[in-house]
């Protein structure tokens, strides 16, 4: 973490703070099922959002799998804004809500590029289970409703 004192808009959402290491599964009506292992971290620099960043490997071999980055902010009230982009070619805007220790937001817009695949849709899960954070993500694409995705669990590594 940055040595900066938290912005209290924060303080709901501090149980993410840290890096949390863990693995996932992942599956699509698209695609063969899939495990993988996983690198979350929150961060924060002091102002009201904090600082996201994800990135996978290959159990078996190490090889980096995907990656992405983005923005996590508290808006009143207990919505949430999660801004993310992703190097395969889009970013998603989603709109959400904090309640505890879990956090779920809905996809609002999906900005892609020409090349991007054609992902329509995202919803994300996080929630803090005793020391275990995990998520669930559901992702539609054209011409596939919106399915479940990922599946992961982390603990705390720092």
């Amino acid at each position: 973490m940055i040595g900066t004192d938290l912005n209290p808009a924060l303080t709901p959402v501090a149980f993410l703070l840290g890096t949390w290491r863990g693995e996932g599964e992942g599956q699509f009506p698209t695609i063969r099922p899939f495990r993988y292992r996983e690198e979350i971290r929150f961060t924060h620099n002091g102002k009201a959002f904090l600082i996201y960043t994800q990135r996978t490997e290959a159990i078996d071999s190490g090889q980096p799998m995907h990656g992405e980055a983005g923005y996590l902010r508290l808006v009143g009230d207990g919505r949430v804004e999660f801004v993310i982009a992703q190097p395969i070619g889009f970013a998603e805007i989603s709109l959400g809500r904090v309640d505890g220790m879990r956090i779920d937001v809905e996809c609002a817009s999906v900005g892609r590029t020409p090349t991007a695949k054609p992902v329509t849709s995202i919803s994300r899960s996080l929630w803090l289970d005793d020391e275990t954070l995990r998520y669930e993500l559901k992702m539609g694409m054209e011409g596939a409703p919106l399915a479940q995705h990922l599946r992961a669990s982390f603990h705390r590594s720092d």
